[in-house]
């Protein structure tokens, strides 16, 4: 990363501009996240809610991502769920049918022909989850106070429906527009937005447990005090040490890569001889970067939102099924996560296997071997050794698929450590219950982090290049 390079270019104006268009659309956003759904009181609702996001490490989950509209209630609740769910739904779609492989390959038009299939898409998926968040929070999470939320009338539905609907299309709107800049993707810097927006609560909670000394102070070698609470000093402490050797971990990983040497057979044309020369293919280790991690997350949310709408119907009859799942597909309180029940362990163990299977999905679709092969033997470029076209191609299937394996297991292990470490606090006594929130928040801010820098540095290197002399 050119850091010098970077701020030079913030002296261009084309920079600048698309710099102030991307922190507009987020500061937007972040005040969209602030509009309720015209449902019921504002301040009532938001007190209810916030007890019930409290008490529970789903609706926190679900609230981090979301940038804190779940507490809102906020038009923008859905958030960016159904435009990731259509996404995948199109991805898988294009791989099984033949015609849409097809229209992938026909090159810009066609993509933009599935992209706009995607956005329709998207639309009753919004409409079905915004149904489903009412009826949750009326039956369920709003059971003891009817003040709060009356027996909506049918308007009131639609109205409500249709404006949750509308902010989740104007959220992936703003999404694409923040992607036209060329310096990030905007549905990933959206939801780093809103997890960066927690962040001063976050440090708030943090700062009140650890200057808390009613149950003592910590003592530095008999020396002396510090008004410090001495176990929330040595948890913080772990927490932070640890934090930084996953995020140094973290940039090791989205920055490994394997290079593959291209050689350019040398032609001769009238009077001019090209080729003869050498170039470099770098293959990432994890060239899917974050969106594993977020479908993942995004896909790990839908049992446990169908569990409690098959809850919130009261019928007896689905009832063990429906507390499965909410227990099942939630991540793991403390006081449940102590190895005495096998249930505990099935969110972490799909949320590892689901990151792995969606890292191969993802890196199947940005790296297609068999297009990479066809380009190079046309251009005259091979790789020492291997024979061009199909044996190319099979070279570099398997180079990628070996570098995907480490690359997965990894990032896997990385996504589930957070549950390992509030096992070890829980068997400590020590209440870590966001621990896990904490660090899938921290593995996305990073690898957005990463990849948005990364575009940043190639649109400054673009737009200071006549500065070179």
């Amino acid at each position: 990363m050119n850091w010098k390079t970077i701020f030079r270019s913030f002296k261009n104006k084309d920079m600048q501009k698309r710099l102030l268009i991307v922190l507009g659309i987020i500061i937007a956003y972040r005040f969209l996240a602030h509009i309720p759904v015209p449902l019921a009181e504002p301040t009532q609702l938001k007190e209810v809610i916030n007890s019930v996001v409290g008490g529970s490490d789903f609706g926190g989950f679900l609230n981090l991502l979301s940038g804190g509209a779940l507490a809102q209630f906020s038009i923008v609740l859905v958030g960016m769920s159904p435009f990731i769910t259509a996404s995948i739904i199109t991805q898988l779609l294009t791989k099984a049918i033949p015609s849409l492989e097809e229209l992938h390959k026909d090159g810009e038009s066609g993509r933009r022909k599935i992209n706009q299939w995607t956005r329709m898409l998207a639309v009753p998926l919004a409409i079905v989850q915004s149904i489903a968040f009412i009826y949750i929070l009326r039956q369920t999470v709003l059971a003891g106070n009817t003040t709060a939320l009356g027996d909506p009338t049918p308007i009131e539905w639609i109205v409500a429906v249709t404006a949750m609907t509308a902010g989740s299309m104007l959220l992936m709107w703003l999404g694409e527009l923040i992607t036209e800049q060329g310096i990030g993707n905007g549905i990933s810097l959206i939801i780093f937005a809103g997890i960066i927006s927690q962040l001063p609560n976050t440090l708030a909670t943090i700062g009140n447990s650890l200057f808390d000394t009613t149950q003592g102070t910590l003592s530095v070698f008999g020396w002396f005090s510090v008004p410090v609470n001495p176990l929330a000093f040595w948890v913080t402490l772990g927490v932070a040490v640890a934090s930084l050797l996953v995020l140094y971990m973290l940039v090791k990983i989205n920055e490994a890569q394997r290079i593959i040497t291209i050689n350019y057979a040398k032609r001769v044309q009238g009077n001019s001889s090209y080729g003869g020369v050498k170039s470099i293919l770098p293959v990432k280790l994890i060239a899917a970067g974050v969106i594993p991690v977020i479908f993942a997350v995004a896909f790990l949310s839908l049992p446990a939102f169908i569990g409690q709408v098959i809850k919130a119907t009261g019928n007896p009859a689905y009832l063990t099924l429906a507390n499965n799942l909410i227990s099942w597909f939630q991540t793991p309180q403390p006081g449940a996560f102590t190895g005495d029940t096998l249930s505990a362990l099935v969110y972490p163990a799909s949320y590892f296997v689901l990151v792995i299977l969606f890292t191969y999905f993802y890196t199947g679709i940005v790296f297609n071997a068999n297009e990479i092969a066809e380009n190079l033997q046309k251009q005259g470029g091979f790789v020492e050794g291997v024979r061009p076209g199909i044996q190319t191609e099979k070279y570099l299937s398997r180079t990628v698929n070996r570098l995907i394996l480490f690359g997965s297991i990894a990032l896997g292990l990385i996504a589930v450590m957070p549950f390992g470490a509030e096992y070890i606090f829980a068997q400590l006594g020590v209440n870590a219950s966001n621990l896990a929130i904490g660090g899938t928040g921290l593995l996305i801010v990073v690898s957005v982090g990463l990849e948005s820098l990364r575009q940043i540095n190639s649109r400054a290197l673009m737009v200071t290049y006549d500065d070179y002399k």
